[in-house]
């Protein structure tokens, strides 16, 4: 898988997206990606990706049946410190692998940049810091 994503992700930055997350199902029969770009996906950002990549899939020689190009949606995950940067001020869900000395793993709040390896959430009125590589799992809370 971190070998497809080496493949993958320099063709989707070299196209002007980011690719938010590569998932592989059915033995890796079915490729799925979410891409993203400041402003939104469109159904040809996605038509576009998915051209290019099954060309440079069949290239080196990858084998799958059905490979899906998606935008992350509305509660998109979050994975990496730019991230936590990039959407500072919206409301997002954090679960961590291990819990705090209080016995939390779950953290809603708003999001407040990152520092290092720590992320930032205000939670209560209060800033939180919790260490980036403890994270789980971390998606926004849409806001409709």
């Amino acid at each position: 898988m971190v070998a497809l994503e080496a493949m993958v992700g320099p063709v989707v930055a070299g196209m002007g997206y980011e690719l938010v997350d590569l998932q592989a199902a059915n033995g890796g029969r079915m490729l799925r990606l979410f891409i993203d770009k400041p402003g939104g996906i469109d159904v040809e950002d996605c038509a576009a990706v998915s051209r290019q990549l099954s060309r440079v899939l069949q290239v080196e020689g990858v084998h799958y049946e059905r490979l899906e190009v998606s935008s992350p949606g509305l509660d998109r995950p979050l994975r990496q410190r730019a991230d936590f940067v990039r959407f500072a001020g919206h409301k997002a869900d954090v679960r961590m692998r291990t819990p705090d000395a209080t016995g939390r793993r779950r953290f809603v709040g708003v999001l407040r940049g990152a520092e290092g390896s720590r992320v930032n959430i205000e939670l209560e009125g209060r800033t939180v810091e919790l260490e980036l590589g403890d994270v789980e799992r971390a998606r926004l809370v849409p806001e409709l």
